[in-house]
């Protein structure tokens, strides 16, 4: 039985008990003047939840250990003895055995797979029937228990909300589970790169050339200086040089100036700079932005003007991030206390005296707090640098030359033909985990601050 049958089965009986349950407890009547612990539906919930979760549970399990099982019996078969020793080859034979028994390849590579298909297909149809009558078993078993337990001084109530409450704790452990796995493959890979890399190398350095290593010192070739200026250049100074100006100003004048009726449709339209993909970005900013950025440096008699520079990306990255300083400078001069604007303007204040000298200032915490996100967000942007920035690491403070990224260089190291043990490649894992520190750490900064502005004015 294929897995979307018995789901649609299994599901098929748990309506069925959920059904039931409804209708046997819509026929109780409360002795006296008691009143019912639950009503008919959650009697309904309760035998539903116990005729599906059992099985389901079973079925996650299963779909782990299977294949394994699936594999041991046709190894056990007389045909696997002729199988090379375990390895690439092994591997790539008992796959390509699996894919013709499931029917997903109608030719072989390999004459010994052909031979092994038959098993596999055998060996596979045995345990989807095994798991189809434990499933199918369980959901019975678990749905029949449950509604013997249908009864008036039953509390399913709060049986079901506590199923509810599980639920919801392991949807926040999953969360929780997933980046501490995150953060743990990373700390684990980058141990292995600083066990062949010195760390001071790889943080102090000012070469960085993984394509050519010297076998004798590592660490020459891998110094990420270069990449870390690089992103702070792109992302922090070129990228908020064009996002800060525009996004507060374009605050100012949505909260201070502009009509109701305006802002009603500007705002959303800025908003909406937020939910373009970031990879239409990268398109623009390498067929549009960097030719013109390239021919303005020409124009200005910069012989070295590259259509990969710093300015292209970094500005088309500040328009992304526009959305961003603009929100949150938003929300925080729309909390600053209408008596300190009144006070001003009733003082003799212009408009613009009061939103220099009394709004802003007020706001300031909650403006700095969004920038930091903002900036947090521009340096671990990955698509608009790669599609738009150099893969050359250079020191320089020239916008129009080329320059590189720490998320540009993780692309291309990931996705060479290099070993996944050499240095080259666990350098990736190095430069993610030095990206991840500092992202956490201004995102550590901005809240703090953005928590301590809140705080002044509740």
């Amino acid at each position: 039985m294929t897995p979307l049958a018995l789901a649609i089965i299994v599901f098929g009986l748990a309506l069925i008990g959920w059904l039931a349950a409804r209708m046997r407890a819509a026929t109780f009547r409360p002795p006296g003047h008691a009143r019912f612990t639950a009503l008919p539906v959650h009697y309904g919930y309760f035998v539903a939840i116990c005729a599906l979760v059992p099985p389901l549970v079973f079925l996650a399990v299963w779909s782990l250990t299977a294949p394994a099982l699936v594999t041991d019996t046709v190894l056990a078969t007389p045909a696997a003895a002729a199988l090379p020793p375990p390895g690439f080859e092994r591997a790539s034979i008992l796959s390509e055995a699996r894919a013709l028994g499931a029917g997903r390849s109608h030719g072989a590579f390999h004459d010994l797979a052909a031979q092994l298909a038959p098993a596999y297909a055998a060996a596979q149809t045995r345990y989807d029937w095994i798991a189809t009558a434990v499933a199918l078993l369980l959901a019975f078993a678990g749905g029949g228990l449950a509604f013997t337990r249908v009864r008036p001084d039953f509390a399913a109530r709060t049986q079901v909300e506590r199923v509810v409450m599980l639920l919801l704790l392991a949807a926040s452990l999953i969360a929780i589970l997933t980046t501490v796995g995150i953060v743990a493959s990373l700390l684990y890979e980058s141990s292995r790169f600083f066990r062949i890399v010195p760390i001071g190398d790889f943080l102090f350095g000012t070469h960085w050339s993984p394509q050519v290593i010297d076998p004798r010192d590592l660490g020459a070739s891998l110094g990420a200086v270069p990449l870390f200026w690089g992103t702070f250049f792109i992302g922090a100074v070129i990228a908020m040089a064009v996002a800060i100006p525009f996004g507060l100003m374009s605050a100012i004048y949505l909260t201070q100036y502009a009509h109701a009726a305006t802002r009603a449709w500007l705002k959303p339209v800025i908003e909406m700079l937020a939910g373009v993909p970031t990879v239409v970005y990268g398109y623009f900013a390498a067929l549009t932005v960097a030719p013109a950025v390239r021919e303005v440096g020409v124009a200005l008699g910069i012989a070295n003007a590259s259509s990969e520079s710093a300015l292209a990306a970094g500005a088309v990255m500040g328009i992304m991030i526009i959305p961003f300083v603009s929100s949150m400078a938003d929300d925080s001069i729309a909390a600053v206390p209408a008596a300190m604007r009144d006070g001003s303007l009733a003082m003799g204040a212009t408009p613009s005296e009061t939103i220099r000298r009394v709004i802003l200032p007020a706001a300031l915490p909650g403006v700095v707090g969004g920038i930091l996100l903002a900036v947090s967000r521009a340096i671990g942007e990955t698509m608009i640098v790669v599609m738009a920035a150099s893969g050359v690491a250079t020191l320089t403070a020239n916008p129009f030359a080329s320059t590189t990224t720490v998320t540009k260089q993780i692309v291309d190291l990931l996705t060479g033909e290099a070993e996944f043990d050499s240095a080259k490649t666990l350098a990736a894992f190095a430069l993610g985990l030095t990206l991840f520190v500092i992202t956490l750490a201004l995102n550590v900064v901005a809240l703090s601050v953005v928590k301590r502005y809140r705080e002044a004015y509740e």
